[in-house]
C-alpha cells in the first residue's frame, strides 16, 4: 500500500510509492511527527499504534529531530531521555 499523496511535503525527501509502513515505520513516524499538520498526524495515529508512535519517540533516530519538536513529544509521553540520547537526536545544521 502505497502512502496517501497528502504526506507529500512531510516526506519530501523520500518516494512514496516506494516506502513501506512497516519497514520504513520509525521513518515515517518520525517525519510526520516532526512537520506534519493535523491531518498528516491523525493518518499516523489511524495508521501506526500508540505504542509504535511511543517507542520512535523513546529511541528517536540520529540527527532525524527538530528540539522543540521532540522535547514536545517527550513531554506528550511522559519519556525522560538522557542528555545524550536526546542530543544525538538532534538535526545539527552547523554540522
Amino acid at each position: 500500500m502505497s502512502l496517501p499523496k497528502f504526506l507529500a511535503p512531510y516526506l519530501a525527501s523520500y518516494d512514496l510509492d516506494k516506502l513501506d509502513l512497516e519497514k520504513n515505520k520509525e521513518m515515517i513516524i518520525t517525519e510526520i511527527l516532526n512537520k506534519g499538520d493535523g491531518k498528516a498526524l491523525k493518518w499516523l495515529a489511524n495508521n501506526y499504534t500508540k505504542m509504535d508512535i511511543k517507542q520512535t519517540v523513546a529511541t528517536p533516530m540520529k540527527g532525524s529531530w527538530f528540539r522543540s519538536v521532540l522535547k514536545y513529544w517527550h513531554k506528550i509521553f511522559a519519556i525522560d531521555p538522557s542528555p545524550s540520547q536526546f542530543n544525538k537526536a538532534i538535526i545539527d545544521f552547523n554540522a
